[in-house]
């Protein structure tokens, strides 16, 4: 028994072709500009600084 042939596929679009390859791997991430990156001092020598929800959870 010999296998079944293969559906053969013609792209008849480069230009779109190609342009679906490049956004298939890309990945948009929108951010609020207003959002606490940094830590806020806690006034203590030493200690690790303290973080909001948001930044932890974008991380």
């Amino acid at each position: 028994m010999s296998a079944p042939a293969k559906p053969k596929y013609r792209t008849t679009s480069w230009k779109e072709y190609n342009a679906a390859l490049r956004a298939r791997g890309s990945l948009l991430i929108w951010l609020d500009k207003d959002m606490r990156w940094h830590g806020s001092a806690n006034g203590k020598r030493g200690r690790s600084p303290k973080y909001s929800d948001a930044a932890i959870q974008f991380c």
